[in-house]
């Protein structure tokens, strides 16, 4: 797929979160780096800017300076449920999209997004909206990398591409952070905020998506 460099400006910086970063290594997850989610959780954060054609870097904090963990083209964008369900065999615990039960076999059901509530599958009638059932006994998990398995409940999208990177730090010197911008537009792009010695901190990038500019984007594109 060919992406546009038009959109150089639009570039998305991911902020991961130092937990992923650990955890993928406790995992030895290096990639390539093919997912991400997007949800309302500030540890997970909505990628509903994100589009077909961005770039994304995943990043973190290393002795006081920028981290970039990986690089993900991103190729397509769909919800997080239809994602793992192709790509892993499994929900986990993803938002589960109208018109779709999940229930356990046996007598008790478990049922999932909507709003008449679980009961007895035996006992009850459908509700009219749902159109498939999924017996969650019947599901086969699919080898897959754990980056592909969410960080948190309630994951809503997933952004994913077939020619992300190895999953490995590239650590930007120290004395060149205050030389990176990130903002929505070229007008409102800053640096990052840094503590009294130049160094960044946790607050830094907690939580967050950034677009980056043109120079930073060359920058984190010269570590690839």
């Amino acid at each position: 797929m060919k992406f546009d460099r038009s959109f150089t400006y639009e570039r998305l910086c991911y902020i991961l979160v130092k937990r992923l970063c650990k955890t993928n290594k406790k995992n030895d997850d290096v990639g390539p780096f093919c997912v991400i989610y997007g949800s309302q959780h500030t540890r997970m954060p909505s990628i509903s800017s994100l589009k077909v054609g961005d770039i994304v870097y995943p990043v973190t904090i290393k002795d006081g300076t920028l981290c970039i963990m990986a690089r993900l083209p991103i190729e397509k964008t769909e919800p997080a449920f239809e994602y793992l369900m192709r790509e892993t065999g499994l929900w986990y615990s993803s938002l589960i999209p109208d018109g779709i039960l999940i229930r356990s076999q046996g007598i008790y059901g478990e049922f999932n997004q909507f709003s008449e509530g679980s009961g007895y599958t035996d006992k009850i009638t459908l509700p009219d909206n749902i159109h498939t059932v999924i017996v969650q006994e019947e599901l086969t998990e699919i080898p897959h990398k754990f980056h592909q398995e969410p960080i948190t409940c309630c994951a809503e999208t997933a952004a994913s591409g077939e020619h992300g990177s190895a999953i490995s730090p590239h650590i930007i010197p120290i004395e060149m952070i205050s030389s990176l911008r990130f903002g929505k537009t070229k007008s409102s792009q800053k640096p990052l905020r840094t503590d009294k010695n130049g160094r960044l901190t946790s607050i830094s990038l907690s939580g967050f998506v950034r677009k980056m500019s043109e120079d930073t984007f060359e920058i984190f594109e010269s570590y690839f």
